[in-house]
Parts: structure tokens; sequence; C-alpha cells
């Protein structure tokens, strides 16, 4: 693999690259985010269209030539050039902070071009900016170039998307406490780009929203995501928690007879295998659990009306690990505790780096980082409530260790009242 630098171009028909690869962008930046985004420019190095930002709010381009996985500390950018129309001649990738670090406060971080090249650069390369144009990829003489750039920017990724032409749109005003929302168009006008994002920076920050439709909230999405490259040394595994008989309770209908599981102790991998999952009640009192272990992964379309995915075991695969909420039964629903335990390997959350965004159709994604743990089991991350029928997220962050012979999830259980009962479980 070749090591660019700072102001190094090249072909990338000489670096044996092809029309279709992943671009990596690899963000060191310890105790605060840096958002990642690529711009598809025009000929005049301007983002004509806005459609051709990618980032956390906009994950592809119209015909997806370009499509983002966020990934804990890192952007993964699946590129394909010949799809892109001929109208745009730069992708441009760039780095923002956010709050009052600088990008001096970076780490070793690092842009890699599929197996042919790597860009590293950190903090030390850089001053007070907000932002930084990490490369970029261009088309000249009918071929497509790489450039590192490594420029720094004293602006955010506001300021970036003014420099490169593209349209903000405003947040709409609201009464309640609730996401910034975008500002419709008329028919005639063109794409605006909203940059909302809702970030809990503190225990117990809160924030409400209202339902767009009729019908609901929508297909709300709960991600989990954490850094794939963490691993270090397992913790020592305490003694297992001895079986405990019972039932979540005597639930009905197509809650009955569900076990709770509890893990009975982290499991030694070289991997890491955060697991997320979810404590629920619904608006008659029925209570229960969603999560891989004990093999209880919900239902969507039913009771709970809330569903996971599948399990990722080892944090390879890009997208982490992903809830789904029926938002149009958001009524049936009255609270949620969403939250992560440490299955196997990383012996403390700050390897980690794990972030859980909560997505709600045509709002602003809520962002609540696994910050401040140290060696204990399990986080409670965040509440999801029905508040008179606002959706209210609030920002919990609260850790959890097995204590005796008492495990880590009915530790959690007792803090938030749900009053279920566990015995040990296992996913194998």
């Amino acid at each position: 693999m070749n090591t660019f630098s700072r102001g190094q171009k090249g072909k990338l028909a000489d670096l044996g690259v092809g029309s279709s690869f992943p671009v990596e962008v690899e963000v060191n930046a310890p105790g605060f985010s840096a958002d990642v985004s690529c711009f598809g420019l025009d000929a005049n190095d301007k983002l004509s269209d806005d459609r051709y930002m990618v980032f956390y709010n906009q994950l592809a381009s119209p015909e997806g030539a370009v499509r983002l996985e966020l990934s804990g500390g890192k952007a993964r950018f699946n590129v394909k050039l010949d799809a892109l129309p001929g109208s745009i001649a730069k992708l441009v990738f760039v780095a923002a902070i956010d709050g009052a670090q600088t990008m001096r406060s970076l780490g070793a971080s690092s842009l890699t071009l599929g197996s042919a090249l790597r860009f590293p650069w950190s903090g030390a390369d850089f001053g007070d900016e907000k932002a930084v144009i990490v490369a970029e990829i261009y088309r000249r003489d009918g071929q497509w170039r790489f450039g590192a750039v490594g420029q720094g920017f004293n602006g955010g990724l506001s300021a970036l998307l003014q420099h490169f032409g593209g349209t903000e749109a405003a947040p709409a005003p609201s009464a309640a406490p609730a996401a910034p929302q975008a500002a419709s168009a008329s028919p005639a006008a063109a794409p605006r780009v909203s940059l909302s994002k809702v970030t809990l920076e503190k225990r117990g920050d809160k924030v409400s929203l209202d339902k767009r439709g009729s019908a609901g909230f929508g297909r709300i999405h709960v991600n989990l995501n954490w850094n794939q490259s963490g691993n270090v040394a397992p913790a020592p595994v305490p003694a297992p928690v001895p079986e405990k008989t019972g039932l979540l309770g005597r639930l009905s209908g197509a809650l009955g007879g569900i076990t709770a599981g509890a893990a009975g102790g982290r499991k030694r991998s070289g991997g890491i295998d955060l697991d997320l999952g979810c404590m629920f009640e619904l608006a008659d009192g029925r209570k229960g659990l969603v999560q891989a272990l004990g093999n209880a992964w919900g239902d969507y379309n039913g009771a709970p009306y809330i569903k996971l995915d599948a399990d990722d075991r080892t944090g390879s695969v890009s997208g982490g690990e992903n809830l789904w909420i029926n938002g149009d039964q958001f009524a049936q629903i009255r609270r949620a505790i969403i939250f992560s335990f440490i299955y196997e390997g990383v012996p403390n959350w700050s390897a980690t780096d794990g972030v859980v965004t909560i997505a709600v159709p045509n709002q602003a994604p809520i962002e609540v980082r696994l910050d401040q743990g140290g060696n204990q089991m399990m986080c409670a991350i965040a509440m999801i409530e029905n508040q008179g029928g606002q959706l209210s997220v609030t920002k919990m962050v609260e850790y959890f260790e097995q204590q005796g012979r008492t495990s880590a999830h009915e530790l959690m259980d007792r803090r938030f009242g749900f009053g279920l009962r566990w015995k040990t479980g296992s996913k194998d």
C-alpha cells in the first residue's frame, strides 16, 4: 500500500484503482465527535446539487454512486465512479468537529483508498481550525485522480457547506424542546441540505418530538456502532451468575412465555461484541425484553412493536447493531430503555468509542455517545417514552456491573423499575 503525504497526487489508474472502491476516513477524536462528509462538486468546484453532499443526515447520493456507512470513529464511503453523472467532477472528503474542541485535539487519523493508498494525518498538523479538507478525487483530462489535501478550515460543517456553494435548510420553529426540523422547500426550489443533528451531551438531557403524520412516527431506527479497531486484551472473567428460575411475568398474547436472559459474565474473545437491546413497558402494562441473548428478538408488526436485527458478534458489520420500533404503533408503547452490554472482549467502555443514533423519519437524528464508563458490563443508554403522544428521548448513560449473584441486567432492571424476573441466558 502506498503512503501519501500532504499535497501528493496520483492517477487512480497508476495506483491500480478501478471505478469502484471504498474510501475510509478514520478520525481519532478522543472524548468528542467529528462528522465526516463527502461533497460532490461540479466543474466550478461548487455543490450545485445539494443531493451530492453525503453525510450523517443523507447517507447516499441519488443514484447510489456514493454511499456512507458510519462505524464509531470511522466513515466508509463506497464509491462507484461510473455511476456518477457527468455534472460531478470532484469528490471532496472533509471532517468537521462539534463543540468547543479544535483540530489540534485530534489524535492519529487517516484516509485509506481501498488497498491502494493511505494518507495519515493528525491534530499535530493543524491549529485551531474546526474542520479539515482531507482529500479529493477529481476528474482531469478524462482520468480520475487522487489528491491528499490535509487543509485546515476555520468554520465547521455549516461553513464548509457555504464554502462549496450549498444551501442549508433553516430549522423550523417549535414551541417544544424538539429536534431542529428542516424547512419545507417549494416544489420549484432546489433541494436543501439539513445539517440538523441533536447530540445529547449530558446525562438527563432530553429532546421531544411531535408526530409528522396522522399515523404516527413511522419506522424508528435505533443503531449501535462502535470502533472495530478497539480490540484489547480481555478483562478477567467474573464468576458466572447462578441460574434463577422464573419468567418475565405471566405475559399474555404475543408476549406470553418470553424468558429473560441475563449475561453471566464476559466471554473471552479477540473481538468486540457489544449487544444492543431494550426493556419495554407497553401501554397496557405488559413488560418484557428484546435482545439477542435468549433469542428474544421481538416483533415489529405485533406486540411489543420492537424488533432487533441480526446480532453482530464481532463488530465487523459496518452497520453495527440495529433495533426497529414501529412508530405507527407508538401509542401502544409506554417506555423503552435502550441498553448495551459487553458480551465478549473490551474491558472498558472508552475502548469501544460506542455511539447510539436514534433516527425518526423526517426528523433530525438523535445521537448519544457511550462515554465516561469504566470496566462495567452494561450501559443503560437512553430512555424512550410516550409522553402525551410526544416521543421523548432522554440520555441516561448509566453503567452496571455484576454484584455477587446479581447480574448487571437485574441491577439495571431494579434501577428503572421494570420488575422482570431473571435467569442466566446465552446466545449459543
